[in-house]
């Protein structure tokens, strides 16, 4: 086969993988946002997470085996450090912005925080990362922007995934947690880190009391 006919073959890959990214991780977002019903947007996620699942499993190159590669590449101090700096900022955002509902159900509801925190991590933070992580970077990897440029490109669609609670607050948030989380994927090599940052900060985040603005029955659109 000829160079030109490799570049053709090649840029027409390229060229699917984009449309399936745009697809993917922008259209689908927003349709989900603008035009269902909040308690339809859980079985849309369901959805969503199980089609990307479907399509990282049939990523060449990829083996479910790597998600267990350099798991243990973060130190307890680290991990202390990000849990007391998160639960300041958590509580210091709610007491800025809701102090009516600060520590709620922390306080009220101790056994229900329980199960959302045997749950959270599995249920939530495990399927983000496998969509926004592991399958972001491996099946798209081709197509996505050098160095910094991959980092940002990921944290603001990793934001946008969450517009369907249309708050300021979650977008703010969900973008800086998509900085950190792709930071201890790529950086650390570590899937696994990723995860259990996500749960942390998730967990912290509902004990605080801002799970308000990550329950869709809250959900007000601006339009």
């Amino acid at each position: 086969m000829s160079k030109q006919s490799d570049w053709a073959h090649e840029g027409a890959h390229h060229g699917r993988l984009r449309l399936e990214f745009g697809l993917f991780f922008v259209a689908v977002p927003v349709l989900i946002a603008v035009f269902f019903p909040p308690n339809w947007m859980f079985p849309s996620l369901f959805t969503f997470t199980a089609i990307g699942i479907i399509l990282l499993h049939y990523t060449p190159g990829f083996a479910w085996a790597e998600l267990r590669y350099n798991w243990r590449n973060w130190t307890w101090r680290e991990l202390a450090l990000f849990t007391v700096a998160m639960a300041a900022f958590c509580s210091a955002v709610v007491m800025a912005m809701r102090p009516d509902v600060a520590f709620r159900m922390l306080i009220y509801r101790p056994e229900f925080l329980a199960v959302i925190w045997l749950a959270y991590p599995i249920a939530s933070a495990l399927p983000q990362e496998l969509l926004f992580r592991s399958l972001f970077f491996r099946r798209y990897q081709a197509i996505l922007p050098n160095g910094k440029a991959a980092y940002l490109l990921n944290a603001s669609l990793f934001s946008l995934a969450h517009l369907m609670y249309w708050s300021w607050i979650v977008a703010v948030m969900t973008f800086g947690g998509g900085l950190l989380f792709t930071w201890a994927y790529r950086q650390r090599g570590s899937f696994v880190y990723a995860v259990l940052l996500h749960a942390i900060a998730g967990n912290i985040i509902f004990a605080a009391g801002l799970g308000i603005y990550f329950y869709s029955g809250n959900v007000q659109r601006p339009f």
